[in-house]
């Protein structure tokens, strides 16, 4: 059950096919154009969507307001830096923030970010400066329905090339868990490696860390050696074997707005201070009020209960196996924070260029008001600027991010009926086509629409 009982509720809407046939049109049948209004149940993101707890609207009440040096600041300094270890800590009004800062203070053009998957905004945020990224996840996370643990983790025989190869190597980002590799964990033993390498070749070792505490929590579940390890604990080693990290607190943090910049280096820290001073606040606040930086530090703190992360590694499970149960596969075994359907598989009679992951991401949103998000040839495959797809993404996902905290067992039960509907003639679900295809974070600002 979940550890913690609903003390506010909020009504949700309950709208009619018709009208999301209307609305969806309206915004080019992309799911980022809708509202809230027209929304059921959001899985789009698990960022910001979490539902604070009674003591983190109490921190939030306690927030200082003073410009610099507040009070608020010295606490989410001594929990961050407790919790991570780093001598430099940042606060930032949300991950990508943190990427551009430590992305434009360390990275040269053309130098290379090597990742086991850089996500859509870090992509980005690395091209911003003129960098390259490259990912080389694990040979086992090509297999989406294989029981192997870490999925998440990187390549070491290829790290190991590139580190030693001619290539000018800037930094090597560890996304845990690996968001973009279907929410799978990253081994303690595999960052222990990769740290150890970027070691040996003096390139710098960093931590996405936006989820930090569901992959400590799948370590504890899966890696023999940390079974009866505490979360916290491996969370603290994790940050330990990295230079630094930047972190979204919009998901571990539970808080609707806030991140984290951590450094050991004093160098790379400075240059990230000026840069954060220019562009997103003073040094002690990054951009965030008082309240907001007492609430991550209460988050911070939360998100480690083993029985909160208990029931929330159980929920999503429900949900996979439910879906399983209705006749639609997904990325396994499954992670913590989000289901990635297999929709390849469920609409073989799409092809990638009419984007099968967004024709059912588009129909669990006509079918049942349920929000969430394409992560296949959409989102990852090479498009002309005129919208023709020509190297399609090596799986058609889709992911039903879970917010923390927010839907019941009942919500999601009801997302996975809705995918029995919809399994029961999947044949009648069409394809769509670009009619604008930006060319940088594509999913956010294109139109398409439904093919007849």
């Amino acid at each position: 059950m979940e550890p913690y009982r609903i003390k506010v509720v909020e009504p949700i809407p309950i709208t009619t096919r018709e009208y999301r046939e209307r609305r969806y049109a309206e915004g080019g049948y992309n799911q980022f154009n809708l509202t809230a209004d027209d929304i059921t149940i959001d899985l789009l993101s698990d960022s910001g969507t979490g539902a604070l707890s009674a003591e983190q609207q109490a921190a939030g009440m306690r927030g200082d307001e003073t410009y610099a040096g507040a009070r608020s600041w010295a606490r989410f300094r001594e929990v961050a830096a407790e919790l991570t270890g780093y001598d430099h800590i940042f606060p930032v009004h949300q991950g990508r923030a943190a990427e551009r800062i430590l992305f434009t203070a360390l990275l040269k053009p053309g130098q290379i970010s090597l990742s086991n998957t850089h996500f859509d905004t870090t992509r980005a945020n690395v091209e911003l400066v003129g960098g390259i990224w490259r990912d080389i996840p694990c040979a086992e996370a090509e297999d989406l329905d294989s029981d192997e643990p870490f999925k998440g983790n990187i390549d070491l025989v290829a790290l190991e090339a590139a580190l030693a190869g001619p290539d000018d190597i800037g930094l090597v980002l560890m996304t845990i868990t690996n968001n973009g590799g279907g929410g799978q964990p990253v081994a303690m033993s595999n960052i222990k490696k990769a740290s150890k390498l970027c070691r040996k070749h003096g390139v710098p070792f960093i931590l996405d860390a936006a989820r930090f505490a569901e992959n400590a929590w799948l370590v504890t579940q899966r890696e023999e050696k940390y079974r009866g390890h505490s979360p916290r604990d491996v969370v603290k080693k994790a940050f330990r074997l990295a230079d630094g990290c930047v972190a979204s607190l919009k998901k571990d943090g539970i808080v609707h707005i806030g991140g984290l910049l951590g450094l050991n280096d004093p160098e790379l820290a400075r240059r990230c201070e000026l840069l954060l001073m220019a562009t997103e606040g003073f040094r002690t606040y990054g951009g965030l009020s008082g309240r907001d930086l007492d609430m991550c530090a209460q988050g911070m703190l939360e998100v480690t209960d083993p029985l909160y992360l208990r029931e929330r590694a159980d929920a999503t499970a429900h949900l996979a196996e439910c879906a399983r149960k209705a006749g639609v596969d997904s990325v396994q075994p499954t992670g913590v924070h989000a289901v990635y359907l297999n929709a390849g598989r469920l609409l073989p009679h799409i092809p990638p260029h009419q984007f099968p992951g967004h024709s059912l991401a588009s129909e669990l949103y006509l079918a049942g008001g349920i929000r969430c998000a394409e992560l296949g040839s959409l989102y990852l495959g090479e498009i002309t600027d005129d919208g023709e797809l020509i190297t399609p993404a090596p799986y058609e996902l889709v992911r039903l991010a879970i917010p923390r905290r927010v839907y019941t067992r009942s919500h999601l039960e009801y997302v996975a009926e809705t995918l029995a509907g919809i399994a029961e003639n999947p044949e009648q679900v069409p394809g769509y086509r670009l009619t604008e295809a930006p060319a940088m974070l594509r999913p956010f600002r294109c139109r398409l629409e439904k093919i007849k």
